[in-house]
């Protein structure tokens, strides 16, 4: 009977950690060191499903999951828990979560099921306050949102949690007032500010484009990923647009590029 496949990625990573004989770089990992890495292999699994290429989204979900079996293995050295402790916590929590579906509340809408998720969310990070014996623990409407998030997508779920108490704007319009706003403080620190203040001003704009985005029922990583992707591709059709006469892009100049923008956005349209 063949090794089931989790078993022999489990085993894999326990000879790679291995003492005696193991891969030099994985022996030196520490939680820590790895987690760049981690959020590195989530992104790529986000562009793998951008592309839709189901074989390239499973080599990058292989990825990712390597990264969990390899902090597993490093708090499993440490005697603190194993991969099998992670996946029955997350069990748990899915089952926990979901009475709906595995406990007796049935025949809920969408929002009784959304008001429910937050209320056992909201017992989850109790129990975990009481639990904490003595550590503080963050409190109030803004807890738990956690400080390692992309900037952008912390700003959104900061926003939501506030909104959820009402502290909001009533619609998308006073948003966009807000983002004008904000811009035109943007234009004044830049005429005779110091640049800590305009740091603090572009700052504003952004927490307030990211509240912009929430209210249009868009997430703005999302949304920003992509538009970072649109403008590597189109600045690599540009510059390939530019230098096919061997030219290169300072050669060039601005006012060509510029007008090998224009062409490339209209083959894409």
């Amino acid at each position: 009977m063949s090794t089931p496949p989790i078993a022999r990625l489990l085993g894999i990573m326990a000879r790679l950690r291995d003492p005696d004989g193991g891969c030099p770089w994985d022996l030196a990992q520490s939680h820590a060191s790895i987690v760049p890495y981690t959020i590195e292999e989530a992104y790529e699994v986000a562009e793998a499903v951008e592309s839709g290429d189901p074989e390239e989204l499973r080599d990058e979900l292989g990825d990712l999951l390597f990264q969990v079996v390899f902090q597993a293995r490093i708090a499993e050295e440490a005697g603190t828990f194993a991969f099998d402790d992670v996946a029955t916590a997350i069990a748990d929590k899915m089952v926990r979560r979901h009475p709906h579906i595995f406990g007796e509340a049935r025949g809920l809408d969408q929002a009784a099921v959304n008001a429910q998720w937050a209320a056992i969310k909201a017992q989850e990070r109790a129990a975990k306050e009481r639990a904490a014996k003595g550590r503080p623990a963050p409190e109030g409407t803004l807890a738990g949102v956690p400080l390692a998030l992309p900037a952008l997508a912390r700003a959104e779920k900061i926003s939501r949690k506030a909104a959820s108490v009402g502290f909001d704007w009533p619609d998308a319009a006073e948003v966009i007032a807000k983002v004008r706003e904000e811009t035109d403080e943007v234009v004044q620190a830049l005429a005779g500010e110091g640049p800590e203040a305009v740091a603090e001003e572009i700052g504003d704009l952004l927490f307030s484009v990211a509240n912009l985005a929430r209210h249009a029922g868009v997430d703005p990583e999302e949304a920003l990923r992509r538009a970072n992707l649109k403008f590597q591709r189109r600045f690599s059709a540009m510059e390939e647009e530019v230098t096919k006469d061997g030219r290169t892009l300072p050669e060039a100049g601005l006012a060509a590029m510029e007008a090998a923008w224009v062409v490339v956005k209209r083959r894409e349209r």
